[in-house]
């Protein structure tokens, strides 16, 4: 699969697709050979011999807007759903639900899943393993008391903060 990486106020993230869709997003890590590396471990990807198709330039250029501040909307974007199973599925969905500048809790996705109250925790793995962060929005679900918790994409916590503020989202300080 081929994969790009580009530019952004954040720093250099990765885009990886096929005919399907895109199969992996990567936000930036400390260097663009490790955002490379990261976005590479999620599937066999090298980069693009030519041109990216217009749909993933299209993509791509959301997220640089997105970044600057200029937030967009990814829910309609071409996603190779294939690459995860039904309830990973049906989690990213929830999440993708989610505007900028809002937050929902884990519970919250749980309860619109018809989970039980243990169902938090399995909406929490499910985003743990996003391979889409940004696109599918997994930054915005926090903790049930509102704190910033459990986001791996690089940074941790760090990053999932920086992309609510950048949105907009109402933080609350200790």
């Amino acid at each position: 699969m081929p994969l790009l990486l580009f530019p952004t106020s954040f720093g250099t993230c990765g885009l990886s697709w096929n005919d399907a869709g895109i199969t992996g997003f990567q936000l930036p890590e400390e260097t663009e050979a490790l955002t490379e590396k990261r976005l590479a471990e999620k599937g066999r990807t090298q980069r693009a011999a030519g041109d990216a198709p217009e749909w993933v330039t299209r993509i791509m250029l959301q997220v640089q807007r997105h970044l600057e501040g200029d937030l967009q909307e990814f829910a309609g974007s071409a996603i190779d759903w294939s690459r995860v199973g039904d309830f990973q599925r049906e989690v990213y969905r929830q999440a993708q639900k989610i505007k900028p500048g809002f937050k929902r809790s884990y519970g919250d996705l749980a309860k619109a899943l018809s989970l039980g109250p243990e169902g938090a925790r399995a909406v929490g793995a499910a985003l743990g393993t996003n391979p889409w962060p940004l696109l599918v929005p997994c930054h915005r679900v926090v903790s049930a008391d509102d704190k910033m918790t459990g986001f791996s994409a690089p940074g941790g916590v760090r990053t999932k903060t920086r992309l609510l503020v950048l949105e907009g989202a109402e933080l609350l300080s200790e």
